[in-house]
């Protein structure tokens, strides 16, 4: 498909604001009225509050211990909300919202320059209708941040390269565009954010023979910028801080690959299979329009067409991070989203390949709709255990870690979730009514608008579900009644890695001894000299509990029967309050009634 160059700046740059705009319109509702999620939210709210209160840009900290894990981009971008609108859920969850409207508006964007305005604001559309992608366009995670920078990184190369092959005199600024927001990826999760979307671009050039000269499409100027931006920070983090580089390059990645991690956190990965279908049903349906577009671009060879050479890149972008972490032992549920825009640019060219006949592809989604709509209807008629058990299993990672405690997970009542099922039944239904006149018609326009129509209009029990896990779980009507008990020489302590219960500083305004947590992100900033305080193991923590020489508080996400507690004598610990999945019991009677009665 060639690209129209008739399109202005302008229609370009419309697409791209009406795109983001879109974005806010959807997640704005969602960002206030529910607290951070614990885990999940937690302990991004944390770092980015110390980030802000310690004024330490450099060296991340959580519970005052250093932070490797993450690079710095989302704790900047919070931080600054924070001191612009105080540390609030609304303001922390500002950044992912940014990070949505960019990455729907890259998106647009592309899909202008290549399509047509209209097709590029579908494409964002149906962006914005990938569940998995919305659920983290309000909840404070780098996900959206980092498909966003990605995104741009793909876009910005893309249209900026010349398409003759011929040097450039200098790099045009779509290209410096381009290569800002890799090195930008790099700084919101992972270098491999800057790597992998630059191999795509570059091998789908090397295909077309137009890789060289280097300058015609990535000069010199923009080479310098994006490895300053995308390893900078880096840099200075590694001078100060020892052991930063074999952590962040070797443990957390090469060892972290095939899990045999030194520093081990209690993530639990998903099976190749479980990753596939989480992956293709977070992008349902526009994977089908999708697997069309490339199934097309392979069967005509499109790589040897210097002017299909922006689809082979996006192709090779989707296919290849999907098939990569596929195969590779560890992998989460969320790490395919950065394939997300690339897939709705091809569903949406999916669907133009077949104007002329599309009646199959309109039937194929009547189908798939309808067999959803049986599904919830099955689950809607039956207790939800079921259910609930294998979507929030495959999806949710504090989930799988309590499977492996033996413990059960704070999730919503059936009662809650099932008004959702029976709005996303009534859905389906609607949509595939109006795919039966797309159907007849012959329509492919109608049918792709329908469908977008009806996955948009599915996004807001998406995002109910969300808060209402969120709610479910939240550390912070515990921590309200921490800081209202605590007193002076009082002890807080919580038991295991700290980010199952991430805001409990940051509502409860106290900072905890950290029980049996090593094994965590935590788990190298322990080792370093100022964190020996923090971290206590069971028998100190028996010795201080049993002293009676001050008051503990003990917060734990696990179990009586698998706690520390259940080492404890008798009697010497009282439960205070059962809260969202976690306890709170004190060494010495105080004056805080059990509030559920257990």
């Amino acid at each position: 498909m060639v690209t129209d160059r008739r399109l202005t700046n302008g229609r370009v740059w419309l697409a791209g604001t009406v795109a983001a705009l879109a974005a806010v319109f959807l997640l704005l509702p969602w960002l206030a009225g529910t607290p951070f999620d614990d885990p999940g939210e937690g302990q991004h709210a944390q770092i980015a509050h110390e980030v802000e209160t310690d004024h330490d840009w450099i060296t991340l900290r959580l519970n005052g211990v250093r932070y490797f894990d993450k690079p710095p981009l989302l704790y900047w971008l919070t931080a600054a909300s924070f001191r612009f609108f105080r540390p609030t859920e609304w303001a922390g969850r500002l950044p992912p919202l940014l990070g949505a409207a960019l990455a729907a508006a890259a998106t647009a964007v592309l899909g202008a320059r290549l399509m047509g305005t209209a097709r590029g604001l579908i494409a964002a559309g149906a962006l914005l209708s990938c569940a998995l992608f919305l659920v983290f366009g309000c909840y404070l995670r780098p996900e959206t941040l980092f498909v966003a920078a990605i995104q741009w990184g793909i876009t910005g190369l893309l249209v900026g390269r010349r398409e003759d092959g011929a040097p450039a005199s200098g790099p045009s600024p779509w290209t410096l565009v381009g290569a800002a927001a890799l090195g930008a990826a790099s700084l919101a999760k992972d270098p491999l954010g800057l790597i992998g979307p630059l191999a795509a671009v570059a091998l789908a050039l090397v295909l077309a023979r137009r890789a060289r000269p280097l300058s015609g499409w990535l000069p010199w100027g923009a080479l310098v910028l994006l490895l300053v931006i995308g390893f900078g920070w880096y840099a200075v983090a590694a001078l100060r801080n020892r052991g930063f580089l074999w952590y962040t390059v070797v443990d957390n990645h090469l060892l972290n690959a095939v899990r045999l991690r030194h520093f081990p956190d209690e993530d639990v990965p998903l099976s190749s299979l479980e990753f596939l279908v989480v992956s293709l049903m977070g992008a349902f349906p526009w994977v089908v329009g999708a697997g069309i577009a490339v199934s097309s671009l392979a069967r005509r060879r499109a790589w040897s067409d210097p002017s299909e050479t922006p689809w082979v890149a996006l192709a090779l972008w989707a296919v290849g991070l999907v098939l990569f972490f596929t195969v590779l032992p560890f992998k989460l549920p969320h790490y395919a989203l950065p394939a997300y825009p690339a897939i709705a640019l091809l569903a949406v060219r999916g669907w133009s390949e077949r104007a002329d006949r599309p009646r199959g592809l309109i039937a194929a989604h009547a189908l798939l709709f309808t067999l959803v709509a049986a599904v919830l209807t099955l689950a809607v008629w039956s207790d939800g255990r079921q259910f609930t058990t294998l979507v929030f299993s495959a999806t949710d990672v504090y989930t799988r870690k309590e499977a492996v405690w033996g413990d059960t997970g704070p999730l919503p009542p059936w009662a809650t979730l099932r008004p959702l099922l029976l709005y996303a039944i009534v859905v389906c239904a609607a949509t595939v009514a109006a795919l039966v006149v797309a159907f007849v018609g012959r329509s492919a326009r109608l049918g792709l608008v329908v469908v977008v129509a009806g996955m948009l209009i599915l996004m807001p029990s998406v995002e109910r579900g969300r808060s209402l896990v969120a709610s479910r779980r939240a550390v912070a009507g515990m921590a309200a009644e921490i800081n209202r008990e605590m007193r002076a020489g009082d002890v807080l302590v919580h038991e295991g890695p700290i980010e199952n219960s991430g805001s409990l500083e940051f509502y409860s305004g106290q900072r905890p001894a950290l029980l049996d947590g090593h094994r965590s992100v935590l788990g190298i900033g322990a080792t370093f000299p100022e964190a020996k305080g923090i971290f206590w193991d069971a028998e100190r923590f028996r010795r201080e509990w049993l002293s009676g020489a001050r008051r503990l508080f003990l917060v734990t996400p696990r179990s009586p029967a698998t706690s520390v507690v259940a080492s404890l004598p008798a009697g010497s610990a009282r439960l205070l309050l059962r809260d969202n999945g976690r306890w709170l019991y004190v060494n010495r009677p105080g004056t805080v009634p059990d509030r559920d009665g257990k």
